[in-house]
């Protein structure tokens, strides 16, 4: 369907046109006329299937300009999906004059948000959290709203906001025009939908990454300790052009990402603490093939749409069997194969099997690559590339060089392939296949009375100590003077900070910038001494 067959007005088509959206997708087709009706909505599809545009248009058509009052509100579980809403809802009406939008979230001046709210918003975009902060305030009123949209409500019942959409829900108008966006519909939702919507009309969009056809799954029973190296492992083995790695947590995301930029791996992090700004650069790196491996969670992950991914990495075993579809269906797309790989641990075995049967799939077991295994098959790609560039390209001028400086030094072919494979990055030199990741976080012990901390910006980046001090001093307010030792690699530093300060310093630092780069402060990891002395036996 066109959105020129929709009742759209002019204005509003002329936004959708400037964001290149040629025709509605399913769940747009489906849900704008409804919203336009009138009707209440229940929408399962994830992000990436244009369900922003399916109630923000409506919403932009049924806003009065002339009335400055609150009539839209639109709840989202994260500050940075409402940032994203509300960007997006900004676009479409940017060619409609006279509607004020304002996203409201925690982090942010609230003070600056009372004083937006004071000048008159007709639509808010926010999280459940702050809106009833405002509530509370009496500095946001819903009792003029009459349309309600609850984004990606799945996600806000599982950060525990249940209480506080209720809350909302019951302040606004009973008459009110409510729908929701769910990816999942555990009974929770459906509650919700039971109570505070009207003849609610189901819209199920299943997206194309809901089948597992194409995709190859394994899994590996791994400790924990170990997974880093095991997901380092197969990356060497496999060198996938664009790979992306799942996790649960947004620190797990922080913490792998630095381990494999630190190890030399092109790797970025995507998790729902990122501004936008860091997070269209991280998506602009991977899909521009900058970064070759993404490392997200689930919420950030959606709305993600990038064909060309070899390999999905299920480094924690998600929590809901729903996520596990929709984190493989990002790979093996437009007619190609791909591959998925989950790391499991310990019990998490019985999880799987259950997933299994949920999926109706087979992920088959698959032993852990030795460090041997590895080099081999990286040996492998290199004769099949070296094959290819025999077969297909014209060697005579390289042929001529080489064989004058093999007569010149008496060296056979042999000598000169054996040598320019070693120059090759072909294998991992390493002494043991212990498989215990070193972190760039541990480092030997701070001075007495001082705590090391961790900076992920080193000299790589054109740092110096000066700017590390300089950074420290600028926004904690303590004398230089006092800062410790700094010791500084090409991606990361470790400084001493008195204990007394170490908090101060932390907190202060939380969204510093150096050379104009955000950076992240945390306490470096401290190793026991014996596995200290065992990793120097070791070496």
């Amino acid at each position: 369907m066109k959105f020129e067959e929709m009742n759209i007005s002019p204005a509003l088509l002329r936004g959708v046109q400037e964001m290149g959206y040629e025709e509605a997708t399913p769940i747009q087709a489906q849900t704008i006329p409804l919203l336009l009706d009138g009707r209440d909505v229940i929408g399962q599809a994830q992000t990436g299937t244009g369900k922003t545009a399916a109630f923000a248009l409506p919403v932009l058509e049924k806003i009065d300009p002339a009335n400055h009052s609150l009539q839209t509100l639109i709840l989202c579980p994260t500050r940075e999906l409402a940032i994203q809403v509300a960007g997006e809802i900004r676009r479409l009406a940017s060619f409609t004059h006279g509607i004020r939008l304002l996203p409201v979230y925690g982090g942010q001046d609230i003070g600056q948000q009372i004083r937006a709210l004071r000048g008159g918003v007709q639509i808010i975009v926010g999280t459940p959290g702050r809106v009833m902060d405002h509530m509370r305030r009496r500095t946001l009123r819903v009792d003029r709203v009459h349309t309600v949209i609850l984004d990606e409500a799945d996600e806000m019942l599982n950060m525990g906001f249940r209480e506080d959409i209720e809350t909302i829900l019951q302040d606004t108008p009973v008459e009110r025009q409510t729908a929701l966006f769910s990816a999942t519909m555990p009974p929770p939702i459906l509650e919700i939908t039971h109570q505070y919507q009207r003849d609610a009309q189901l819209v199920r969009v299943v997206k194309k990454e809901l089948t597992v056809q194409n995709i190859e799954q394994y899994y590996f029973d791994v400790r924990p300790s170990y997974k880093a190296e095991l997901l380092t492992r197969l990356l060497d083995m496999y060198t996938p052009h664009l790979s992306m790695v799942f996790c649960n947590t947004k620190r797990t995301v922080d913490e792998l990402t630095a381990l494999l930029q630190n190890q030399g791996y092109a790797a970025e992090g995507l998790h729902g603490d990122l501004k936008q700004q860091q997070r269209d650069r991280v998506m602009e790196a991977f899909r521009g093939g900058k970064a070759s491996v993404l490392v997200a969670t689930d919420v950030a992950a959606r709305g993600i749409d990038v064909d060309d991914v070899d390999i999905v990495f299920n480094y924690d075993l998600p929590q809901d069997d729903e996520y596990y579809v929709h984190r493989i269906g990002r790979t093996g797309r437009a007619g190609k194969n791909g591959l998925a790989f989950t790391f499991i641990s310990g019990r998490e075995i019985y999880h799987l099997r259950d997933l299994q049967r949920y999926c109706h799939t087979r992920i088959s077991p698959r032993p852990i690559p030795s460090l041997s295994d590895v080099n081999e098959t990286r040996m492998e790609n290199l004769f099949q590339e070296v094959g290819t560039i025999i077969e297909t390209e014209d060697l005579t001028s390289y042929r001529n060089v080489l064989e004058c400086r093999m007569e010149e030094h008496n060296y056979s072919a042999i000598d000169v392939a054996a040598a320019l494979l070693k120059l090759h990055p072909v294998s991992r030199d390493l002494n043991s296949d212990d498989m215990m990741p070193a972190s760039p976080r541990v480092l030997h012990d701070a001075e007495e009375g001082m705590v090391r901390l961790f900076l992920n910006i080193g000299k790589e980046q054109g740092a110096g100590p000066g700017n590390i001090v300089g950074a420290i001093a600028g926004e904690s307010g303590l004398p230089g003077k006092i800062i410790g030792s700094i010791d500084m690699h090409d991606k990361y530093t470790f400084v001493d900070i008195p204990k007394d300060h170490a908090r101060e310093v932390l907190y202060s630092m939380r969204n510093a910038k150096i050379l104009g780069k955000p950076v992240r402060m945390e306490r470096a990891t401290q190793k026991s001494t014996s596995e200290r002395k065992w990793k120097t036996r070791n070496r």
